[in-house]
């Protein structure tokens, strides 16, 4: 059992509450996964060519200002960095590549995903408690995706924490469980994919990601992975200007939609979204089984 929120904003002018607005919907879906948990923020994206780069401490916290220092006299591009506590967003021009064979060197922190709007934390612990160690309150942009995880399948840990990113601005999210993840991964290991986890929310991740990569829509990826994921699921994906959702064909992990012309807010439980604004004036609805429901800011 596990919790997702998302929250796309179609007034501009809740943008700089996202996070306050986000963070009660975030709390109460830590029942539904104690274990561990994340978010991804999106913003207005970065001027090219910068990319930010989400990083996270593993183990003994660096000198986060120290590493962006030692990047731009090694790499010989203008770096800036920002810090919340174990985790730090770095905005740097350079290619995704050149930065990982570059942080390989540094033991203690991950790469958690790369692009110009999106922005992703994910820790162990109670998701309350990491939502205010790393200030997500604070956070300002135009839709997030979260998640509460209770691990059935896989190890408690950062690493295996959602959301998961595999390319360029999207994440993506999952309640429920798939029985085939470890033949994904063969399949997908020998299309020349690197995993990081044992993880099956990974294995879906990627596998839509590489149906992205060989033409695919969206829409149509999703439309694959109904006919290739075996398992319960509801997934919802976040890209730089959408939220997307699809559940299996039994749905039997919950979802619920508020949707209004400020804002689209989709939970586990309907109980995370009575605090938003106007909930009451809101068009709320269980999505259906087997159909792909995409909203745009």
């Amino acid at each position: 059992m596990c919790g997702i929120v998302g929250l796309l904003l179609r007034d501009e002018r809740l943008e700089p509450d996202l996070g306050r607005l986000l963070v009660p919907m975030f709390d109460c879906m830590a029942e539904r996964g104690p274990d561990s948990a994340g978010l991804a923020v999106f913003t207005r994206p970065l001027a090219e060519p910068l990319r930010r780069y989400s990083l996270h401490a593993v183990g003994q916290m660096p000198d986060w200002q120290r590493l962006a220092a030692q990047l731009r006299e090694e790499l010989h591009q203008p770096a800036a960095i920002q810090v919340r506590d174990n985790h730090a967003l770095l905005e740097w021009p350079g290619e995704p590549d050149v930065l990982r064979r570059w942080l390989a060197s540094f033991s203690s922190v991950r790469l958690l995903g790369v692009g110009r709007a999106l922005a992703v934390f994910k820790d162990q612990g109670n998701p309350a408690s990491i939502a205010r160690r790393l200030g997500f309150a604070e956070l300002a942009g135009t839709h997030g995706v979260g998640h509460t995880r209770m691990a059935t399948e896989s190890a408690v840990s950062p690493r295996h924490a959602h959301p998961f990113t595999a390319d360029g601005d999207s994440c993506l999210v999952h309640n429920g469980s798939l029985s085939n993840p470890h033949l994904l991964r063969r399949q997908l290991e020998a299309a020349g994919l690197q995993f990081e986890t044992d993880n099956d929310t990974e294995a879906a991740c990627r596998y839509i990601a590489w149906r992205l990569s060989q033409g695919d829509t969206l829409e149509a990826a999703l439309h694959a992975a109904l006919q290739t994921l075996d398992g319960f699921y509801t997934l919802l994906i976040g890209t730089a200007d959408s939220l997307t959702l699809l559940r299996d064909p039994f749905a039997c992990k919950p979802a619920v939609v508020a949707e209004t012309s400020r804002y689209v807010a989709v939970s586990s439980e309907f109980r995370s979204l009575a605090h938003l604004p106007q909930i009451e004036a809101a068009r709320i609805f269980e999505p259906a089984p087997e159909k792909v429901y995409a909203w745009y800011h």
